[in-house]
This record gives structure tokens, C-alpha cells and sequence, in this order.
């Protein structure tokens, strides 16, 4: 599968107006404008803060990028963050054109997901990795505008009885399952409350693991994330269905440091995605797989 090519950097003046007045142009509807989801914080920026290629980054003149490893499909391809393929790759690589840096001033670091949210200096200039924006990790670090609007979805082994489930109260005697610190964790205790303690793993792997021993009989991750497994991992489950989005959608923003000075020329680039449509053309190209499935409620 070919990549889009990213569209050209930004001139100076439109970066800057982008961030403060092209937010209102999104294609998205109003629940699912990254802008007012995110909450960016950050110095207010200014013409020179954000001149393209010349940004106060960890290296001057480069961009450095972090993310978790194993890389999963469909947001990389191949366990290589650094080969553009992938929705987030593909935007990590749309928002450094647009930030003035090709991809060849782009690098790429190891950042686990529970350190890349967690209080203190961080190796990377912005993270991509998943991550919804909550009030709770903005206490720790900066997030970018939301750059992808997502729902939580269930999967279980086909046959079993959390597979047959067609509503949110069918699952609350379910061994529930779930990545240590996720928003999907947070949608087994806050939305389907089961009546048992749900599984937590440091890991997808682990908790697909889990699944196919039967450690668990159903795992909360986002829908992409869920076609994918389903489809090519475990091909023994099923998408059982997904979950209703918050009053403001949830949303994956790009992390970066408490305070950086980076944060709002990071979200202007965001803005200016959503606005000229690269954000919803890479969805539609690497996401395409993640289609409706039944809303349990």
C-alpha cells in the first residue's frame, strides 16, 4: 500500500493563522473537533517560535519523534515507525512537513507508553502513540489538538458466551481484560463496571495472550486496534462491538513535555491537517479496515 505524499510546508504567515483560525473549518463535526478536545497547553506561540525547520527541538534543525515498541498495525506497519506506512506514521511524518522538517531530519526513539505520559523530562519532541487526551495526563504533560477521534470496542473468542453479548450489562460477569493505564481500561471500570476485577497486562501482546488461553474472555481495545487483532492476529475472535464516544468524543493527541515550548506550533500543524483534509485522507487509506460494528449500550 502506497503512501500519501504529505502536502507541502506551510508558508510561514499560514502556519500561525492555521492554528487560531482554521480549526473552525474542520471537515469533523463539533464532537469531533481535536482542537477543542485537546485542552493544548504550552507558550503562547509566535512567528518565530514556529519558523519552519527552526523549532527549539532536543537537536537543532531535527525533529525527534517517539512511540512505543512493538510498533502495532494499523498506526505503523512492520514494527518500523520510520517507514512512513501506518496512520500514525504517516501523520507523524504530515505534521513534521508541515513543522518545516522532510523526512530525513526525522528521528525516531523507543518510548513506552506508561513513561511517555508520565511527570519528567522526555527524550522525544512529541510522542505518538495512541494516546487520548484526558484532564488526568495533562497534569503530567502537554497534548497537542486531537489529530484522530476514536471509540473503545470489545473482542472475544468466537463461541464464547461475552461474544454473544449485545449490551453493556452482558458483560459485567465477564472476565474483562485490558493495557495497564489505557482509556480501554478506563471503559471496563467506568463504563462497563464488572462485578470482578479486570485483567491488567503491560501489553497488547500480553493481553492477546491472554485472550487465546483463555486467561480472559474479552479485551477493550479502540476499534481499529480491534478489526486489526481480529483480522490478522487472532482470527479466532470477534469484534463483539463498540461503545458510544464521550460528549466530546475521545481523542489521541501527540504528547509532549509539561510546558514545551513546542506544544502550540505542534497543535497549529495538527490544525492545519484537519483543515486541508491530509488528516481525514491517511484515515481513510490506512484505517479503512476500522468500519462500523454494533454499539453496545
Amino acid at each position: 500500500m502506497s503512501l500519501r505524499k504529505p502536502s507541502a510546508v506551510l508558508p510561514l504567515a499560514a502556519l500561525v493563522v492555521a492554528a487560531t483560525a482554521l480549526t473552525g473549518c474542520a471537515p469533523q463535526d463539533a464532537k469531533s473537533d481535536g482542537a477543542a478536545a485537546s485542552g493544548a497547553s504550552g507558550s503562547a506561540r509566535t512567528a518565530a517560535d514556529c519558523a519552519p525547520g527552526a523549532l527549539a527541538t532536543r537537536t537543532a534543525g531535527k525533529l525527534t519523534i517517539g512511540t512505543d515498541k512493538p510498533a502495532y498495525d494499523p498506526w505503523f506497519s512492520g514494527d518500523e515507525p520510520a517507514n512512513g506506512k501506518g496512520f500514525e506514521s504517516a501523520v507523524a511524518y504530515a505534521v513534521a512537513e508541515k513543522l518545516g522538517y522532510p523526512k530525513d531530519k526525522v528521528g525516531w526513539v523507543v518510548a513506552p507508553f506508561g513513561k511517555a505520559t508520565a511527570p519528567g523530562a522526555k527524550d522525544f519532541d512529541f510522542d505518538i502513540n495512541q494516546v487520548s487526551i484526558s484532564d488526568e495526563r495533562r497534569q503530567a504533560v502537554d497534548f497537542s489538538s486531537g489529530y484522530y477521534s476514536v471509540r473503545q470496542a470489545v473482542i472475544a473468542l468466537k463461541g464464547s458466551k461475552a461474544a454473544g453479548a449485545k449490551s453493556i450489562a452482558d458483560l459485567k460477569d465477564a472476565k474483562l481484560g485490558a493495557q495497564i493505564g489505557s482509556t480501554s481500561l478506563d471503559t471496563i471500570t467506568n463504563t462497563i463496571k464488572p462485578s470482578g476485577q479486570p485483567a491488567v497486562f503491560d501489553s497488547n501482546d500480553l493481553a492477546k495472550a491472554a485472550l487465546k488461553n483463555g486467561q480472559v474472555e474479552a479485551l477493550v481495545v479502540d476499534l481499529p486496534t480491534a478489526f486489526y487483532i481480529t483480522g490478522a492476529e487472532v482470527p479466532e475472535a470477534q469484534v463483539v462491538g463498540q461503545f458510544e464516544s464521550a460528549a466530546q468524543g475521545e481523542q489521541f493527541g501527540l504528547v509532549l513535555d509539561k510546558g514545551s515550548r513546542l506544544t502550540s506550533c505542534v497543535s497549529g500543524a495538527v490544525d492545519a491537517l484537519r483543515a486541508d483534509g491530509t488528516l481525514a485522507k491517511l484515515e481513510k487509506q490506512w484505517l479503512s479496515d476500522a468500519v462500523s460494528a454494533p454499539v453496545l449500550k
